[in-house]
């Protein structure tokens, strides 16, 4: 616990003082901030614009899904809004790599639960088509 009625010591102070300047030089070298300054505050999907305190609700979206790969130009990056970036995301995971043109390999995929005719039959007497039939 810091003493709130003490100011701190210079040398604390200028510790203190170096470590925010650091934060905010490594903030400004970030691809995040990169991207900010070189791309339209724009949602790259749905067209959302933002300014302002919205700007935190614009992520970056990597093309290629490697967040390492981070041209200067831009090349690889796309602004997206929150919602927008959780949506292209959930879309590779849930078709399994297509879109990087990863084909699924057999014994990834999964047999359906899913049986259209279900409970068919109870729906379905047999004596009445039978007795539709005859007539």
């Amino acid at each position: 616990m810091s003493n709130s009625g003490q100011p701190a010591d210079p040398a604390r102070r200028a510790q203190l003082e170096h470590e925010l300047r650091r934060d905010v030089a490594q903030r400004r070298q970030s691809y995040r901030e990169q991207a900010l300054k070189i791309l339209p505050h724009v949602c790259a999907s749905c067209g959302r614009s933002f300014s302002g305190a919205r700007l935190r609700e614009l992520t970056v979206h990597h093309r290629d899904h490697d967040f390492r790969n981070n041209p200067p130009d831009g090349s690889n990056w796309d602004l997206l809004c929150l919602y927008c970036h959780d949506h292209e995301h959930d879309k590779s995971v849930s078709l399994g790599g297509y879109f990087e043109g990863r084909a699924a390999k057999r014994d990834e995929l999964k047999p359906s639960i899913f049986s259209p005719f279900a409970g068919l039959d109870k729906l379905v007497s047999p004596s009445r088509d039978s007795d539709a039939k005859e007539d």
